[in-house]
């Protein structure tokens, strides 16, 4: 079973469903690779317009508050850029329309590398139903990597907007059982923290640390010498 990847990427994009999604998932990494050099953007699909339980909360001051937090969480990691495409929080379809976008989204950023999903996921253990805006995002987003971003003739409406083709050369999922990668993120743990704690809306007063680093720490147990925390993918090569 593969540990490392063969390249060291450039450019990155990672794109996810809501704000804090990314700090969960692969923030260890993403802090890494910042510190590394590499060029990383977030794409957050939903403004996270329906993630409270306040009833004196309004959509409106929702969307203000996450952006925020997601911009000091960026901030924090060394991420160059964050995009927000606005869709609303929870209402999410993997249709032509979405694929349509992220197809748009790779063409500008033209990222060597994604970071998303596994559509695949639906369920996590034995207490975790997969939101339907993540499995939604993921499959529009492998669906415009291969084939849509890639062809010419897909989409010429975007291709008439001045997005040249671009092809993404390699793609890490976040998964539950299929990872064949480990990044090894222990020198990056307490940024990764401090990025989630920045989510302030989302966090409350639960201190995620304790229960982050034990995602991590199984992480690293399943990829011997890949240090004391790690993140893993399912990691593919396109050809």
């Amino acid at each position: 079973m593969s540990t490392t990847t063969e390249t060291a990427p450039t450019r990155v994009a990672v794109i996810f469903a809501h704000p804090d999604d990314a700090e969960f998932i692969c923030s260890g990494t993403v802090a890494r690779w910042a510190a590394e050099g590499r060029h990383v953007t977030y794409v957050l699909v939903t403004n996270g317009n329906k993630g409270s339980s306040d009833p004196a909360m309004t959509p409106e001051r929702l969307v203000e508050i996450r952006t925020a937090e997601q911009r000091e969480a960026c901030r924090i990691l060394g991420v160059k850029d964050v995009v927000f495409l606005g869709y609303d929080d929870a209402m999410l379809v993997p249709d032509l329309n979405l694929r349509r976008e992220m197809v748009r989204v790779i063409r500008r950023l033209k990222p060597d590398v994604v970071i998303c999903g596994d559509p695949t996921v639906r369920f996590i253990g034995n207490g975790y139903l997969n939101h339907p805006d993540h499995r939604a995002v993921a499959e529009a987003t492998l669906d415009a990597i291969y084939p849509a971003a890639r062809d010419r003739m897909t989409f010429p409406e975007v291709l008439a907007e001045g997005l040249e083709p671009h092809k993404v050369r390699e793609v890490y999922l976040s998964t539950d059982d299929k990872a064949n990668v480990a990044i090894d993120i222990t020198d990056y743990m307490d940024l990764k923290i401090q990025a989630l704690k920045a989510h302030i809306s989302q966090m409350g007063d639960w201190d995620p640390s304790e229960e982050i680093k034990g995602w991590a720490r199984q992480d690293a147990d399943r990829f011997p010498g890949h240090g004391t925390y790690s993140e893993s993918y399912k990691y593919l090569k396109l050809d």
